[in-house]
Parts: structure tokens; sequence; C-alpha cells
């Protein structure tokens, strides 16, 4: 009888410890946040339960009056291939449509908001120009409730930032393509190293927050192509499959994560790719003027299935926001020929890559801003 009594009050201990180790965990998990405000996390907690089962990849377009979020001729950190209107597009519907998952909203970006939430916090874009793309339209986002005299923008080597003065919080831009690193080699030769990354990983490692995109780079080909040679250890090749490369590459980056950031002190979002609507693939963003309503033929890029397959095998809980068949529908929202002040019809140079602004990536970063 005594021994039941014993093994009963080891297992109500053993119960209650558990419990204790399973809250301990769930407040580890939000230490990012300022540990000295609980109304914050309060409130990340109470939207953690109706955001964990939104499934923000499938969803439709929706027409909404009160967009957009900022006004571009006011926000002074827009780069002129971007803004649209500025360059002579006739329209602006294209910045008027939200994303409406089915069955669930993606809350409205508020800036203050945002800007408590990251309050002493670095948060970092790593990748290539549609990541600067990105980066524009998230300090745009904020810049407005930041008096002009307490923010700021610097640069150091491929980085810049944005500086809320008052909230001590930088939103942070790094230039990194290929995620691993490009040099120049004998004779000129840009050597593509598949296993190299530390030289530009430095900038990243002490961001609280960071998102990351790879894939155009690893896709031009002949006259565009991004390297001459790639190495791997000592092994140097003219030709590789281009997708076994870019496997290659982001393992070197999987890797990189899985040994230098710690889940506690550090949320890491990978983006997937942004599709390009031009003729190489049988689209034209010329002369759009509305997102397609669904897509017919949807098509998951290899790119997006092999990003999905390293990131499976890593350690570390890497977010994976998928933007890439919502922005498929979305072939009105590029520059097109509107790219330059001078605007104009000559539809044989359209940029059908990156995104005017306001736009397409104001609606990534609502769902950036939920994820967190």
């Amino acid at each position: 009888m005594a021994s039941s009594s014993m093994l009963l009050s080891f297992l109500t201990f053993s119960l209650l410890l558990g419990l204790f180790n399973s809250s301990q965990l769930e407040i580890e998990e939000l230490s990012w946040l300022d540990d000295n405000n609980d109304e914050e996390i309060n409130m990340v907690q109470s939207r953690h339960d109706s955001l964990r089962k939104c499934d923000f990849v499938s969803g439709k377009w929706v027409y909404d009056q009160t967009y957009p979020l900022y006004d571009a001729s006011t926000c002074p950190y827009l780069s002129t291939k971007v803004t649209c209107q500025k360059n002579g597009r006739p329209d602006s519907d294209y910045e008027k449509w939200r994303w409406k998952p089915h069955g669930c909203n993606i809350p409205r970006f508020d800036a203050l908001e945002f800007l408590g939430k990251m309050r002493r916090k670095r948060i970092m874009l790593v990748g290539d120009s549609i990541m600067r793309n990105q980066w524009e339209s998230l300090v745009c986002l904020v810049e407005s409730v930041v008096p002009t005299d307490r923010k700021t923008v610097t640069y150091a080597g491929p980085t810049m930032a944005f500086h809320a003065l008052d909230f001590e919080t930088s939103i942070e831009f790094c230039w990194a393509p290929l995620l691993v690193e490009l040099k120049k080699g004998l004779g000129n030769k840009r050597i593509l190293h598949l296993d190299l990354i530390e030289e530009n990983a430095k900038y990243w490692r002490a961001a609280d927050v960071l998102v990351f995109d790879s894939a155009h780079w690893w896709t031009h080909s002949d006259k565009w192509t991004s390297w001459d040679l790639l190495m791997d250890g000592n092994h140097v090749a003219q030709n590789m499959n281009r997708m076994v490369a870019y496997q290659r590459g982001l393992r070197t980056w999987a890797k990189w994560v899985d040994l230098n950031l710690d889940p506690r002190q550090s949320r890491v979002i990978f983006r997937t790719m942004s599709p390009r609507h031009n003729r190489d693939n049988g689209w034209k963003c010329y002369k759009q003027r509305e997102p397609l309503g669904y897509a017919s033929h949807p098509h998951v890029p290899e790119e997006v299935m092999v990003l999905k397959g390293v990131i499976k095998r890593m350690r570390f809980p890497v977010y994976l926001e998928d933007i890439t068949g919502m922005s498929a529908l979305r072939r009105d929202g590029h520059p097109s020929v509107y790219f330059a002040q001078s605007g104009g019809s000559d539809h044989g140079s359209a940029d059908c890559s990156h995104w005017c602004l306001p736009g397409v990536p104001d609606i990534w970063n609502e769902m950036l801003n939920a994820m967190l």
C-alpha cells in the first residue's frame, strides 16, 4: 500500500514537472520578444492560436479601397524602378489588392505594433534585388510613424539598415543573391563556391529575425549566367545541373544556420521565389490591369521543391513563407515598361520580375508580420 502511494506521488510529481517544463518551453519560445513587455507576449499568444491554423497559401486576391497602406510619394526610400506611378504608369488599381486566405484573414499591417514587437531587435532581409524590393516595402510600411529626426539609414559593405531610433529597431537588407560566396579567380573568372558562406554570413550572425530568399540568380542562363566556374571543396566544374548546384548551396546555408543560430534567440524565415511573368515562361506583364482569378495550370517551381527538401532536413526550425502561388496571379503588379521615369510603350524592354510599390511585396510583409 505504501509503495503504491509512493508510486502515485511520484507519477503526480512527474506529471506536474512535465507540465512545468512544457510551459517553460513555451515561454522560452517567446523569449526573443521584449522580455519586459508581458502585454506584447500576451498579444502574440492570443493571435498565435487563430493564425496557426491559417493556410496563407490557399486564397484569392480581394479588391480593397482602403489599400495601399502608404503613399509612395511620401516614402523617400523607394528605388526609382519600383515607383511605377511616378514613372508614368496610368493605372493604380494594382495597389489596392490584398490577399485573402480561405477561412481566415491576414491581420492588416500596423506600423506601431510591428515596431513595438521589434523593439531593440534587428530584422534582416537577405537575398537579391527582389528581397531589396521587399525591404523597401517594409521600410515604407513603418517609416511614416517615426519622426523625421528619429530615423536614419546607414550603409556597411553589402548591407543597408533603416533605424527607428526611439524603438532601437533596425530593418536591414543584405545583398547575397546566392547566399554562398561568389569570388573572382584567375583570369577574372567568377567562381561560385558551393561550400563557402562565412564571408556573407558574418553580416547575418547577430540579427534577431532573418528572412532569406535565393532562387533567381541560380536560374540565369547563357550570357546572363551568374558564374563562370563552380567549386565544391577541391572539385571544380564548368557545368553542373543548376538544381543540383542550388541544392548544394542551400545545404551549405542550412548547415551554417544549424551550427550558428539558437532558436531561442533567433527566428529564421525563408521566402519562396517570386514568379517572373516574362516571355521565357509564356507570360507577359505589359498592360495587365488586374490579377488572375485562379491559376489554370498551377505549377510548383523546381526551386521551391528543392528548398522544401533542404529545410525539412534541418534541425533549426525554419519557417517557410510561401508566396510563389499567390504572386503568380499578380502579373499586373510588375513595373513592365514603367521602370524608369521616362516610361513609354516599348514593351520589348519590360521588367516583369520586380514589383511596383506600393504593391505585392506589401502583402508579403503583412504575411511576414503575421508569422512573427
